[in-house]
């Protein structure tokens, strides 16, 4: 990595742990994190668990924490569809994870419940009522939305707003301006990059130069970014900003990894396969996430996580590619990628580094389960 980019990954990563030591050491009298840690897990330990069962976590908003982490689901349902997506074929995050490298990537995943997931379930401990509780009349005014609702989103700000120390505090806010600037700059690029590449050559003008490539390109991130200034007001009634839009991208992200999945893997996918494929996940998606009670006495289309959502939808989406691929005659395509070991070799030391994050990983589980 270059080192401007070394600088945006360790400053965002150490502000976010002065965060959280300083927020537990402020949670008991004794000032130690130590203590602070012990009290907030003695205090709420069901917000510890990785694995929910339904029912078990209420939020203040009265929503079933069970429907955004349905259970083993995390395991081996629809987090592996999100996940594989996202990692895998999501052109704005590859391009960071190649450039970073793959194992450190995911080596600093592993920090983030530490600055990420722990600050919140602090701020939860911190304006529990005297009864345990999380009313609205025992938290800080700052942490209810717009829509009169529990804003989750504003836990970290409220931290760092009230137990961060000056100094530290600007190392903080200019660590996260640095990621928010990194990730929109990263995220402009692969948005200008798709329109020009795939749509405006290959659709509207194919003999297009590079100065006009470059122009187009332009002018797409100017577009791009103000659609995103009119959108953003409209979600600031949201309880939690960041599930909504991983709720939405999974509209579309299980018909394209089906795609993909189907094309790496399915030597005998057709074109028109694909193509109805990634236009069918979409309607099938959508009936999945609006479908109103009532429709169909069938369980699974009713009341569904959104993660099983994606499961479902992807798990369709290959059946469909999979069908039409048969009755245009099933026969293998002589573009199809030839799999072999030596494709998918990897070196040593990526191999420790990918059995040891495994092995932290399921500890992990087995520890939070």
């Amino acid at each position: 990595m270059a080192g401007t980019d070394v600088v945006q990954v360790i400053i965002p990563i150490i502000g976010g742990l002065l965060m959280t030591y300083f927020a537990l050491s402020n949670v008991t009298d004794s000032g130690s994190f130590i203590d602070g840690l012990s009290y907030v897990y003695k205090k709420a330990p069901e917000r510890f668990s990785m694995i929910l069962s339904k029912g078990e976590i209420i939020t203040p908003n009265g929503r079933d924490a069970w429907l955004d982490l349905p259970g083993l689901a995390v395991l081996i349902g629809g987090m592996w569809v999100a996940n594989l997506y996202y990692w895998g074929f999501n052109q704005y995050i590859i391009q960071r994870t190649l450039a970073a490298g793959i194992a450190f990537a995911a080596f600093l995943k592993l920090i983030i419940p530490i600055i990420v997931v722990l600050p919140g379930i602090i701020a939860y401990v911190m304006n529990l009522d005297d009864s345990g509780a999380l009313t609205v009349a025992s938290v800080d005014p700052g942490f209810i939305g717009t829509a009169g609702n529990f804003a989750n989103d504003n836990a970290a700000p409220w931290l760092i707003k009230n137990f961060i120390p000056v100094g530290v505090k600007g190392l903080i806010l200019a660590a996260l301006a640095a990621a928010i600037v990194s990730s929109l700059a990263s995220m402009l690029n692969s948005t200008s990059t798709i329109f020009t590449m795939d749509i405006y050559k290959s659709h509207f003008n194919k003999s297009a130069d590079d100065k006009t490539m470059v122009k187009v390109g332009r002018i797409t991130v100017i577009v791009a970014l103000l659609i995103a200034m009119l959108i953003a007001p409209q979600l600031g009634s949201l309880g939690q900003v960041f599930q909504f839009i991983q709720e939405y991208t999974g509209v579309v992200s299980p018909g394209i990894l089906a795609v993909f999945l189907m094309g790496l893997f399915y030597k005998k996918a057709t074109n028109n396969a694909a193509i109805w494929g990634a236009i069918l996940s979409i309607p099938i998606a959508m009936y999945l996430k609006v479908a109103p009670k009532g429709w169909s006495d069938i369980p699974i289309f009713i009341d569904l996580p959104f993660l099983n959502q994606m499961m479902v939808t992807c798990i369709a989406t290959i059946l469909i590619i999979a069908g039409i691929s048969y009755f245009e005659g099933n026969k293998i395509d002589s573009k199809g990628i030839h799999l072999s070991k030596k494709l998918f070799a990897t070196s040593p030391a990526f191999n420790i580094s990918a059995f040891s994050i495994l092995m932290i990983t399921s500890f992990l589980y087995a520890i939070f389960w």
